[in-house]
């Protein structure tokens, strides 16, 4: 597989109203971001004056940019793959997707360290039907894999109409929108998803038995794709964290205490481990044929194989699928259902008037334009430990 190209963004945040410019640089106030697990902050900047504030700074993208690849350097990460890793990273920061990005950038550093990833092995097709391929990917850097295999998958689509890329021994994939973004940018629909360890409750289950294995849904669209980025639980252990940290209650109900009672209290949930899947049992389903799908198509190991360590998370089974619309519509025809659908979206009554109905994506150019413009904003703290490569 070539490692190339850029990725995308799935899910901005609104920050403007909180910065105050100092001379030529820049300090963000804002709240600490809450991820869904999956990129997606789970509640709008809107709502800021009810947070706790974090102060944060603002930095040049390409400065942020150089940190990331110098620190892979220093860690053995070769150039070519070193460059495009730095890239994955940096943009799902500059999209506001710290749980993804800076923020767990020293977790990924340590996974090198502890051999839990490879920096320089290489995936490889171990068999091929046609429009599908497996892929052994030797617990090689997962975002770097990943992209590879959703470029293979667009490549397979192309011709065939439909391509898929089933992967098996990788790593995780850090933020999984970027895969959705960069199909959607060549033009093409596609679906992949990942299975995790065990971090999720089945229903009716006590302890984490299933894996909270995002999916992704992407569609192309001339004014604006659209992705969906989610994981199985209401509420990723990233939000955990971030809620915990300001002391807030859940906006719903998360998981449940040690009594198997809902709660709204993050640090209950951390210790009980309990997550609530989406839709209840019907999450819980989702998240268990997702894990069947990704495993017995790549030949790879289920989440009840994978190391319950999140130091050591790898060997994670992959689907990576795109589809070709040119081959059965028109651009323009396809736009045009696209946009009468988002236009019924728009056009629907409020709840609250406001807060403005979205659809997944929608504001995300806006926010990078803004993020180039005036910075990236970042924690201080991991931006020293980026600097000084101190993990």
């Amino acid at each position: 597989m070539e490692y190339f190209g850029t990725a995308r963004s799935a899910y901005p945040i609104e920050i403007n109203a909180l910065i105050r410019r100092q001379g030529g640089g820049g300090v963000l106030t804002c709240p600490g971001e809450e991820q869904t697990g999956t990129g997606k902050p789970a509640k709008s900047l809107l709502h800021a004056q009810h947070a706790t504030m974090e102060i944060m700074l603002r930095v040049p993208y390409s400065d942020l940019l150089a940190a990331f690849e110098r620190a892979l350097l220093t860690a053995g990460v070769a150039p070519a793959r070193a460059e495009l890793c730095a890239r994955i990273f940096a943009e799902t920061t500059r999209d506001g997707v710290y749980s993804h990005g800076l923020n767990r950038f020293a977790r990924f550093i340590a996974a090198i360290r502890n051999g839990s990833i490879q920096p320089n092995a290489e995936p490889e097709c171990t068999a091929s039907f046609g429009a599908i391929e497996r892929w052994d990917g030797h617990i090689a850097p997962g975002n770097t894999s990943a992209y590879a295999s959703m470029l293979r998958a667009v490549e397979l689509a192309r011709q065939h109409g439909l391509g898929c890329v089933a992967l098996a021994n990788t790593t995780h994939w850090m933020r999984g929108g970027t895969y959705g973004w960069l199909a959607a940018e060549a033009g093409l629909f596609s679906l992949c998803w990942t299975n995790t360890l065990p971090n999720l409750p089945a229903w009716g289950a006590s302890t984490p038995t299933l894996g909270n294995n995002p999916l992704v849904i992407g569609i192309p669209r001339a004014e604006g794709h659209i992705v969906l980025d989610m994981a199985m639980s209401q509420f990723s252990y990233g939000a955990l964290a971030t809620y915990k940290k300001r002391n807030e209650p859940l906006p719903v109900d998360g998981g449940f205490d040690a009594e198997g009672q809902p709660t709204r209290d993050a640090a209950t949930i951390e210790a009980t481990q309990r997550l609530l899947p989406v839709g209840y049992w019907k999450g819980s389903g989702l998240a268990l044929v997702l894990d069947m799908l990704a495993a017995m198509l790549s030949g790879g190991k289920s989440t009840h194989q994978i190391p319950n360590d999140t130091a050591r998370e790898s060997g994670i089974s992959q689907v990576f699928l795109a589809i070709d619309p040119s081959n059965f519509a028109s651009a323009s025809e396809l736009t045009r259902i696209a946009d009468s659908i988002l236009d019924d979206l728009h056009a629907a009554p409020r709840a609250d008037p406001a807060k403005p109905i979205r659809y997944p994506g929608e504001q995300t150019l806006q926010l990078r334009k803004e993020n180039m413009e005036l910075g990236v904003p970042v924690d201080p703290a991991h931006w020293q430990q980026l600097q000084t490569q101190n993990f």
